[in-house]
């Protein structure tokens, strides 16, 4: 394999080619991204760098003396890759050959219809979304965040702190029930209450009003609700449209092996748009977490490097932690496997809590909040299980 070229130039993308040169390649590497920033760190973007706390320069991902011996293409957009003759096309039009390629586009922020051009607006998913959101959040107000999950529940917590005015709106009767189950998602997101911030649950949004500029979030039970800023936190797409007519094998992104193998011999993908086949559930799942594309690309570039003669492996469940209103929440594996979930430490009013989810007794999901040592235990204990 002389040349490999990993598309992408995020976490997923930085961790290939880190484990391309760990794993001995030593041919030709190229990393396309289509952000002009080199590899920064996102979980920050919502938190500490919304604060103020962190600066730009402390979210790289590369150390000062790293170095991949790679050509870094930034600004250039991936517009379609030509299987016949194995070339990654860019939107400006160059093509580059590979004999290995590495999807690791990542996924973008789902926005809200009709907010295009509405100054006040935001979405969160890059450097350059935070730099927006942190200078207008600097000049206060009242912000209504869209979307209760995790990022719209960081953005949420981060404004309370600078003083804002801060309304959650989620059209689920539980926000986070996705992720953590109806229980534990009632429990994670009471913090918003417990600090005074407004959560309105059960409810759509209809739409925005205002002429240049956002007045206020409009709800499908009619209500109106005044905002100066409005963030919107409803998810994020796999970003594969210029996989379309490759050869590739698309389902909520990017149809992989257990080991990121895709249809296509000598193509893997990781990351955001990377929906792997889970051992342990039968079915595949796609991960949007940090700890996945960090930790999954080793396994994507050994299946790269040895033509898909090796046994694919059982990933780790997947883990995620969160920083709201002072709490530490980390959660390991899948809720949606579970049949119970029990209190083993803590209270659940306290916000201080370890709970455990099982399936027939077998523990599938674990989720600590201010509770990191045995929240460690308990995860090592699952990944231990699920090997």
């Amino acid at each position: 394999m002389r040349t490999v070229a990993v598309v992408g130039a995020s976490l997923a993308g930085l961790s290939a080619a880190r484990s391309l040169r760990k794993q001995g390649y030593d041919g030709r590497l190229v990393v396309i991204g289509d952000e002009l920033h080199r590899p920064y760190d996102r979980p920050p973007l919502s938190k500490e760098f919304l604060v103020g706390t962190l600066g730009e320069a402390d979210l790289s991902l590369e150390t000062d003396d790293e170095d991949l011996r790679a050509e870094w293409l930034l600004g250039a957009r991936a517009a379609g890759l030509d299987r016949a003759e194995r070339a990654v096309r860019l939107a400006d039009g160059r093509e580059f050959r590979a004999d290995g390629i590495v999807i690791a586009t990542g996924a973008v922020a789902r926005t809200l219809p009709g907010s295009e051009g509405l100054a006040g607006v935001h979405t969160l998913r890059t450097l350059d979304d935070a730099r927006a959101l942190r200078d207008e959040l600097a000049r206060g107000g009242r912000l209504v965040v869209i979307g209760g999950g995790f990022i719209g529940a960081e953005v949420a917590s981060t404004a309370y702190a600078l003083g804002l005015d801060v309304t959650v709106v989620e059209a689920a009767p539980t926000p986070l029930a996705g992720p953590l189950g109806a229980r534990m998602g009632d429990v994670v997101s009471a913090l918003h209450m417990d600090h005074g911030v407004r959560l309105l649950c059960g409810v759509g949004v209809k739409g925005l009003s205002g002429e240049r500029r956002v007045d206020a979030v409009l709800l499908e039970d009619g209500r109106s609700i005044p905002g100066d800023i409005v963030v919107v936190g409803v998810g994020a797409r796999p970003c594969v449209e210029w996989l379309a007519g490759s050869g590739v094998e698309l389902d909520n992104g990017v149809k992989c092996g257990a080991d990121g193998r895709t249809s296509l011999a000598g193509v893997v993908a990781v990351g955001d748009c990377a929906n792997w086949y889970d051992p342990r559930a039968g079915a595949h799942r796609r991960v949007e977490h940090w700890t996945g594309a960090r930790e999954r690309p080793d396994a994507a570039i050994a299946t790269l490097l040895a033509g898909g003669a090796v046994e694919p492996g059982v990933p780790r469940p997947p883990y995620f932690w969160s920083d709201q209103y002072g709490v530490k929440i980390q959660f390991a594996g899948h809720a949606a496997a579970a049949d119970s979930v029990t209190i083993e430490a803590g209270a659940a009013d306290d916000r201080d809590v370890l709970a455990v989810y099982r399936r027939a007794g077998v523990p599938v999901a674990v989720l600590g909040m201010n509770q990191p040592r045995l929240f460690t235990r308990w995860r090592k204990q699952l990944a231990a299980t699920s090997s």
